[in-house]
């Protein structure tokens, strides 16, 4: 894969593509739609969104009635932020509170691959992982190869099973999304 830089080539494409034996539109359908616009923002940290449900249980709810935007119970879109400064003003929150959950609680950069998952993605540590994400959307691509072989997904992307993969990498509420016809359009129209 390219250099260090935040932009992927065709060729790290390409390179993921032999990595997991599947397509390049495959890859760059998960990407565009995860990050529509790019792994990082205009500011130069990587897109996230922070997930306050992850919050609540790595953190066994010891904040949810205190912080209850950052830390809660069940899944909602209720308190995400309406871009990425106030998804960052989120996750800083959380951070006074508890660092390392408040990292595996945002998901990140161009794959938006949670931080809990940072062992599948090939890190000892979630700050680690951070670290990767803060550094250029190959090291985002590189932890996803990582992530989609160590889970068990790269049948799904070869296959183009846009429906178990979504299920599979989204979680079960990916159908409130659309989830897999985003992916399913993104791919028929890259090809």
């Amino acid at each position: 894969m390219s250099s260090k830089n935040n932009t992927l080539t065709l060729a790290d494409y390409k390179q993921a593509a032999k990595i997991l034996k599947c397509e390049v539109a495959a890859i760059q359908a998960v990407a565009k739609v995860e990050a529509p616009n790019g792994g990082f923002s205009e500011d130069g940290l990587p897109v996230i969104l922070f997930e306050g449900h992850w919050f609540s249980r790595l953190t066994q709810h010891k904040y949810d009635r205190e912080y209850p935007t950052i830390s809660y119970p069940k899944w909602t879109k209720k308190f995400y932020g309406k871009n990425q400064k106030e998804e960052w003003k989120r996750l800083n929150a959380a951070k006074l509170c508890n660092p390392a959950c408040a990292y595996m609680s945002a998901s990140w950069g161009k794959f938006q691959i949670l931080g809990v998952n940072h062992a599948y993605c090939g890190f000892a540590d979630v700050y680690d992982f951070v670290n990767a994400m803060e550094d250029s959307e190959r090291e985002h691509l590189i932890s996803f190869c990582n992530y989609i072989k160590n889970v068990g997904l790269a049948y799904e992307l070869q296959d183009r099973n846009w429906n178990d993969f979504a299920y599979k990498y989204n979680g079960p509420e990916y159908k409130k999304n659309g989830y897999a016809e985003k992916l399913y359009d993104v791919y028929y129209n890259r090809k």
